[in-house]
């Protein structure tokens, strides 16, 4: 036991921690006085428009709120490092069970969720211990037919990638490789793997043959379906009249499918095109979860979301650094981060049943689990019945699949990305996946569940701020578009929002606006990017918010109101080659998100308006004192919305050619 204690180390960053809290607390100071000049103002009579004033105080409010938020990741991050070599080599390790979900060919390449099965099946993990379950909610055959093609490549593959100790074991990203890490390049080694490639790139144009030739790509209304055995393939029954909980209910499915199979202590969650980069991933995991401290209330160790096809600009910001440098670290340092969805090594225990107290079978957990038929494992027309019943539409009813737990999670980051995905390379797919996200999250905010009441019972009240700041950040939208709206109105009509130059009250909104840019540059730069990475960044939150997290709004709305119901909308992950060019131009490609840029577009045009009508009024007033703030905000406005401007005169160019 005492060399398990030594599989992992922790680091408190320490200086990073003075220098978060000494901010928040010269920010939260001025940030106070900002607002202490806002209400007072308001009730001392003042003569300027009172439902300007109120409605630009309510947007600094939220800005106020949101930001309390965000200073609970600042508060203690830390960092963590792995050694897989002190693993012992004759530890009998627990079996781990990969899930990986799909659901339409279409908009999820065939050949992507197949890179994914096999770089999975191709961890470095006793093979008698590991399995791979596929769950196609597409109940597509073009899937089936697809993944037994795979196993029988994967089965020349595996043995191929053991024997040199290849680490891209992702076949498409190995043969684009230019150079095949620090393997020794001999005569056999290269015999080999021309070989294999050309078994590989017969694989893939069969494949492709079959998605050409393809008619029904996905069956809406049919029965389960399962095939076994170390990789599983599972299509749940699905009818229009049943309830279906997307992802979720997937994988609800397949965790039950899996215990009649596998049943491995653990379980690896990964999206279909989220491809295994690095084979030690599942030993990396284990150096937590092995560690008898940590492990009794360990659920899952998170890794970064990371992608492959991301541009050196990265207009749209899919690294999501925030996310992942700031954000994951410092709720790491609070009993861990939340799922992201994918990528995390999950305890099936931390599924039904809670942390500390003795395993159960979930035969033994029917109130938990559901009921569970009664059979022998040598029979498989009884596991294949009973797998099944399991992927039904009715299963979970009267049951209390997803209900209670509180445990604690890890984040790890290693240097060498384990995981790596295909992101959206267009605005349309980015603010779908963000209407998404933005809607679901805030019904939660707006129900009883919110983290800032529900929450605060269950968890610190650090935590609490960490997830309420995901829960509300969508109403950054009405955030924005009052400061995108009434600055700019009232500067057309002369009528001053903001202190004169020389008033003390502009140095406390300028140290406002500067401490804040300030954060955000030095975190940035901290991290080894550039003031473009942080421009980037900035652009693209606006961006999205005033558009993506504005719809997201608005569908809250459609739904709470009986207007709209809960729909899915899978983000495409099909690369178009116009748009591919476009994105690594550095170039924003709108096409198809006319809908999602109408805020955007009318704020970026009423802005323009209001600042050339406005500075005629100045000029004869000349109070440009009393104005600076606004031709500052608008000046900035038009900066961020430069892409969407070029967008516009571009397509005017278009029709009139």
């Amino acid at each position: 036991m005492a060399s398990i204690k030594v599989l992992h180390s922790c680091t408190i960053l320490t200086h990073r921690i003075i220098t978060n809290r000494l901010h928040i607390l010269f920010h939260f100071t001025v940030t106070l006085l900002l607002l202490y000049y806002r209400i007072s103002h308001f009730f001392n009579g003042n003569s300027l428009p009172a439902l300007s004033w109120a409605l630009i105080t309510i947007s600094e409010i939220i800005f106020t709120f949101i930001w309390c938020l965000t200073q609970a990741f600042r508060w203690r991050p830390l960092s963590r490092t792995v050694s897989i070599d002190e693993i012992p080599a004759n530890m009998n390790l627990e079996g781990l069970d990969v899930f990986v979900c799909t659901a339409d060919p279409r908009k999820e390449p065939t050949m992507e969720v197949m890179n994914t099965i096999i770089s999975a099946l191709a961890l470095d993990y006793p093979p008698g211990k590991l399995a791979v379950y596929l769950s196609d909610d597409g109940g597509s055959y073009i899937t089936l037919y697809a993944l037994k093609e795979a196993f029988a490549f994967s089965k020349r593959w595996l043995p191929f990638c053991m024997k040199y100790r290849i680490k891209t074991r992702c076949p498409e990203a190995f043969f684009s490789l230019a150079k095949y890490e620090e393997l020794s390049i001999t005569d056999e080694f290269s015999a080999k793997k021309d070989e294999l490639e050309m078994k590989y790139n017969l694989f893939k144009r069969n494949v492709e043959k079959i998605c050409e030739d393809a008619s029904n790509y996905v069956v809406f209304d049919r029965p389960a379906h399962a095939e076994m055995p170390l990789l599983v393939y599972v299509s749940r029954e699905r009818r229009p009249s049943k309830p279906y909980r997307f992802k979720a209910g997937a994988l609800n499915a397949l965790l039950r499918v899996s215990e009649k199979f596998s049943n491995g202590p653990y379980l690896l969650v990964l999206d279909c095109d989220m491809y295994c980069n690095d084979p030690t991933s599942a030993r990396q995991a284990m150096c937590f979860h092995l560690d008898p401290q940590m492990s009794p209330s360990l659920a899952f160790v998170q890794f970064p979301q990371m992608f492959y096809n991301i541009s050196k600009n990265d207009i749209y910001d899919n690294q999501a650094r925030s996310a992942y440098r700031i954000k994951w670290q410092g709720m790491d340092g609070i009993r861990g981060p939340s799922l992201s969805d994918t990528s995390f090594y999950l305890k099936r225990k931390a599924l039904y049943g809670s942390p500390n107290c003795e395993d159960k079978h979930p035969s033994e957990a029917q109130r938990t689990s559901g009921e569970l038929m009664k059979f022998s494992s040598e029979e498989e027309i009884a596991i294949l019945k009973e797998a099944k019943l399991l992927a039904s539409c009715n299963y979970e009813r009267n049951t209390k699949w997803g209900e209670e737990a509180r445990w604690t999670s890890v984040y790890f980051c290693p240097t060498r990305p384990c995981f790596l995905g295909c992101t959206t390379i267009d605005m349309k797919d980015a603010l779908v996946q963000l209407v998404k996200w933005s809607s679901g999250l805030l019904q939660i905010g707006l129900s009883r569940f919110s983290p800032l009441s529900y929450g605060v019972s269950r968890m610190s009240i650090l935590q609490s701020m960490c997830y309420g700041y995901f829960i509300y950040q969508p109403l950054y939208a009405i955030a924005f578009l009052i400061y995108g709206i009434i600055p700019q109105l009232c500067f057309l009509n002369g009528i001053p929002l903001y202190p004169k130059v020389l008033s003390p009250w502009f140095v406390v909104f300028s140290t406002v606006y500067l401490s804040a840019i300030g954060q955000q540059l030095h975190e940035v730069l901290s991290d080894g990017g550039t003031t473009l990475t942080w421009w980037n960044e900035q652009r693209i939150w606006v961006i999205k918010s005033v558009s993506g997290s504005c719809f997201g709004c608005l569908d809250v709305f459609m739904k709470w109101s009986g207007i709209k119901k809960t729909t899915f909308r899978l983000t495409n992950k099909a690369v178009d080659k116009d748009k591919l060019e476009k994105y690594e131009k550095g170039e924003f490609d709108f096409q198809g998100a006319t809908m999602f840029m109408i805020p955007l577009s009318a704020m970026a045009i009423l802005n323009m308006a209001c600042f050339i009508g406005g500075l005629g009024g100045i000029i004869l007033r000349r109070n440009y004192e009393e104005m600076f703030g606004q031709i500052f905000l608008s000046l900035f406005i038009m900066a961020l919305s430069y892409p969407m401007i070029q967008g516009l005169l571009k397509r005017s160019k278009k029709e009139k050619q």
